[in-house]
């Protein structure tokens, strides 16, 4: 049975997919209300509950967390990765409305609506008093050319007007497709009539629009924040309206939510909403909803689309990629018992077919299983890499043509303080995953069950006082295969069995002078 605890309000036919699923169980109600977090797998939340460190630790069997939006300023990142749990937000489901709510403030903001709504509930009638501007031909700047952005940029071309983006993940060739100019932030504050923002709120985009850089803008700019409070300085927004720079703020997010007594609400030339951009029947539907069938998919062993700490595969990408997923794992397995010594880095190259897949995932394995059996937390593909970096341990990727002779290769060399072992493998359709080089050594064997790898010399009766040493403790040699540079040099041999050996028989095998390493491998 699957835990689910939702602690935020959502749509109940949103939540469809897990209160019809079998196997779930679903508590609606608020995170502070459960005496016993442990019991949970999953955490569904909007934006109310704060998801930090302290409600991770009482959640000790937590999974994943899903947020019904895609804003994750409530969720402590770090800390779920460190626990290895997935992170998920529903990027799509509120686009139109926060870009439909972006666009009616823009209206609303140039043309007075809100302080001329007032006035006349009030009794008065004064026309000239709010005389707008229309929004034909004016200059549009967006920063942050996201689903969102991208939106607004759709409904302004609508309305005849030009449009200037930032964004530095923004392709030349994507924005003239769009009809869009792609400039720099510097261009979008000197040169627009109205200015948009829409970013994650970040240490790189809070204060993006500032005391300094507002100064270069137009006089009589209208500014936009729809997106998160705190990427335009609110106390800069006070002195340039102060000054009569800026025409119009609008509003839809602050700083600190809710906003008592502030100050910008005293402008009559600030119009504010209290954070619903994303607030419409049928955004709540779709976000619940995504969410609901991701994590229902999660617990059902299918890929995260939407994964803030995971790498998004869709599902038939994932089903190519899952050969050499359980490939680069189980080379992370045997490297973790081959090198029984402090590691400083492990570096994966790729070639031929697995190079053109998202090889972020398979390396993400392969640090998995390396990792497993050396240090006292569980790992997974969330919190791997992390788990490597605290421990100092570097990693990197490579992606090569050379697959010497193999239609796919990946070939990773771990660096230890004192030895470096390399490692080769490959799959292969009709034979599955082989592992074809070790220490420069050619060998061909599947790396799977109760192993020993022997480096030793190439010598005549190596290999029978092995086979003698075996016999006498009952052990049975499932698979053998040897590998040499050269004749009379060093050589090594791979062995598996049907049992494991015992300490007995390892101890023994040690007394064999021609061999020079021997390491007991469980995959």
């Amino acid at each position: 049975m699957v835990n689910i605890l939702v602690s935020d309000a959502m749509s109940e036919e949103g939540l469809a997919p897990l209160l019809n699923a079998d196997n779930v169980n679903v508590v609606q109600t608020n995170a502070s209300e459960v005496d016993d977090l442990s019991q949970f797998d999953a955490l569904l939340v909007r934006s109310q509950t704060k998801v930090d460190a302290q409600l991770i630790d009482k959640m000790t069997n937590l999974k994943i967390i899903a947020r019904a939006g895609v804003g994750v300023d409530n969720i402590d990142i770090d800390a779920a990765t460190s626990h290895g749990i997935v992170v998920i937000n529903a990027p799509d489901g509120n686009t139109i409305s926060t870009a439909e709510h972006t666009f009616a403030m823009i209206a609303s903001l140039v043309r007075n609506i809100p302080q001329a709504t007032s006035s006349i509930k009030a009794g008065n009638w004064k026309r000239s008093a709010f005389q707008g501007r229309e929004l034909n031909n004016k200059t549009l700047g967006i920063v942050g050319m996201g689903r969102i952005g991208s939106e607004i940029a759709k409904r302004a071309k609508a309305f005849n007007m030009k449009v200037k983006a930032f964004d530095p993940f923004l392709a030349k060739q994507r924005a003239e497709k769009m009809g869009i100019e792609s400039v720099s932030l510097e261009e979008i504050l000197e040169t627009c009539d109205i200015i948009t923002v829409h970013t994650p709120l970040t240490k790189q985009t809070r204060g993006l629009i500032n005391n300094d850089n507002l100064a270069t803008t137009k006089k009589g700019v209208f500014l936009v924040n729809c997106a998160r409070g705190g990427i335009i300085d609110e106390s800069a927004l006070a002195n340039y309206l102060d000054k009569g720079h800026v025409a119009g703020v609008a509003l839809d997010v602050f700083e600190v939510e809710p906003p008592e007594a502030h100050p910008l609400l005293a402008y009559e030339q600030v119009i504010a909403t209290p954070h619903i951009a994303a607030s419409t029947k049928e955004a709540q539907l779709n976000v619940a909803t995504q969410v609901a069938e991701e994590v229902l998919h999660f617990f059902e062993g299918k890929p995260a689309q939407s994964s803030i700490n995971l790498p998004a595969l869709p599902k038939e990408v994932f089903e190519r990629m899952e050969p050499f997923y359980n490939l680069t794992k189980t080379m992370g397995r045997f490297l973790s018992q081959c090198m029984k010594e402090p590691v400083k880095e492990v570096s994966i190259t790729y070639g031929g077919d697995i190079a053109d897949l998202e090889t972020s995932v398979t390396t993400r394995a392969l640090l998995v299983g390396f990792l497993q059996e050396r240090v006292d937390t569980a790992v997974n593909e969330v919190n791997a890499s992390m788990l490597a970096k605290q421990r100092d341990i570097q990693y990197g990727e490579t992606i090569t043509t050379e697959t010497k002779g193999y239609s796919n290769l990946v070939e990773v060399k771990v660096r230890g303080e004192h030895t470096t072992f390399t490692l080769s493998g490959t799959y292969i359709k009709e034979y599955g995953m082989r592992i074809v080089n070790v220490n420069d050594f050619d060998i061909d064997f599947f790396p799977k069950g109760h192993l020993v790898y022997i480096h030793h010399n190439d010598q005549p009766g190596v290999i029978g006082q092995v086979g003698k040493i075996l016999g006498k403790h009952e052990i049975n040699i499932a698979t053998m295969q040897v590998g040499r540079k050269s004749a009379g040099g060093e050589a090594i041999m791979m062995l598996s069995f049907d049992r494991a050996l015992t300490e007995n028989a390892v101890n023994d095998l040690s007394f064999i002078t021609e061999l020079d390493s021997l390491k007991n491998i469980e995959l």
